[in-house]
C-alpha cells in the first residue's frame, strides 16, 4: 500500500467514523487540532453506530461556558447525567452478537466508567486504543495554532461530518462489510470505527486501507 506523503489534518473525534480511519492509516503524518472552537452535532462529541432499530448517535454531553465560543481543548465533559452506562448498554444491546464483540469490550468498557474531565482528552485516550488494536504507533500531533495550517497538508477538520450527505472527500470510497443488521437495512457507511471493529475485527485493518482511492 502506498501511503499519501502530504500531511493530514483532522478535528478531534470520539469514536470516530470509518472515513476519519481511512485517511489516518493512508497518511504518513497527521495533525490533530486542539485550537478550533467547538462545533455542535459534529463527530467531535458523538458517534454513529447500527443499532436494532437502526443508525443510532451516542452523544457525549459537554460543560457550557459563559462565553458563546470555547476552544476544544478546553470543553469539560457533564457527567449530570449517566450517559456513560447508557452509551455502553445501547453499545452492548446493539453489537453483543457480532463476531469480535468480546474480543474488544474488555479494552472499551474502561471509557464507559472512567471520568476524564476534558473531551479532548477522552478522544485522545480513545485513539491510543484504536491504535493499539491496529498494532499502530499513534502519529497524531497537536495543533500549535488554529490559523496556522502545516505546509503541504490536506485539510479535513470539517469533511468529516455527519451534516454532510455526501463527503468533499471524493478520495474516500468505503468499502462494504457485512453488518449485524444488514439483512435488515442492507449496508450502511461510515458509521463509528466501533462497527468495523465489531463486525471485521482485523480484517478491519484492509477494509480501512481499501476504502481510501486516489483515482477516484
Amino acid at each position: 500500500m502506498t501511503m499519501d506523503n502530504s500531511a493530514l489534518l483532522l478535528s478531534t473525534a470520539y469514536f470516530a467514523p470509518v472515513h476519519f480511519y481511512s485517511r489516518y492509516l493512508n497518511h504518513n503524518k497527521v495533525f490533530i487540532e486542539q485550537h478550533e472552537n467547538f462545533c455542535k452535532q459534529t463527530y467531535r462529541n458523538r458517534c454513529q453506530i447500527l443499532a436494532a432499530n437502526g443508525p443510532i448517535a451516542l452523544v457525549i454531553p459537554v460543560v457550557k461556558g459563559r462565553g458563546p465560543k470555547i476552544v476544544i481543548k478546553d470543553l469539560q465533559i457533564s457527567y449530570d447525567e449517566q450517559w456513560q452506562r447508557n452509551h455502553w448498554q445501547t453499545i452492548v444491546s446493539a453489537y453483543n452478537s457480532s463476531p469480535y464483540f468480546e474480543f474488544y469490550q474488555d479494552e472499551l468498557l474502561p471509557f464507559f466508567e472512567k471520568k476524564t474531565k476534558y473531551l479532548f482528552d477522552h478522544n485522545l485516550k480513545i485513539h491510543e486504543t484504536i491504535c493499539d488494536f491496529f498494532e499502530l504507533e499513534n502519529k497524531l500531533i497537536c495543533t500549535q495554532d488554529f490559523e496556522q495550517i502545516p505546509a503541504a497538508t490536506l485539510n479535513l477538520r470539517d469533511a468529516i461530518s455527519p451534516k454532510l450527505k455526501n463527503s468533499t472527500d471524493k478520495a474516500f470510497v468505503p468499502q462494504e462489510y457485512t453488518q449485524v443488521f444488514t439483512e435488515k437495512y442492507g449496508f450502511i457507511p461510515n458509521l463509528s470505527i466501533l462497527d468495523l471493529l465489531f463486525n471485521e475485527g482485523p480484517n478491519a485493518y484492509t477494509i480501512l486501507h481499501k476504502s481510501i482511492n486516489y483515482l477516484s
